[in-house]
């Protein structure tokens, strides 16, 4: 038998929206959602605040984010990889 390691962690992709604070990024992820009786689909933003250690990114890049243990308060994620 062999062990496998399975992680699933949640990764999302967005625009960052904010670099002011240090080794934090604040990311904007947009997704789209049906209407529960009337079936139109429509967008809903929500922000996320991600580790960033090097203080790499800036604002207006999309990055993908990942989900990790709490860092603080409101911090669960960590920013994976640059997307072109």
């Amino acid at each position: 038998m062999t062990n496998k390691i399975i992680t699933v962690r949640k990764r999302l992709t967005g625009k960052v929206v904010s670099d002011k604070m240090d080794k934090t990024v604040v990311v904007n992820v947009q997704r789209y959602v049906a209407h529960k009786k009337y079936g139109k689909y429509y967008k809903i933003d929500k922000h996320y605040k991600a580790h960033d250690e090097g203080n790499i990114y800036n604002v207006g890049d999309t990055v993908i984010i990942e989900e990790c243990r709490p860092l603080s308060k409101d911090k669960n994620f960590t920013v994976v990889e640059k997307k072109n």
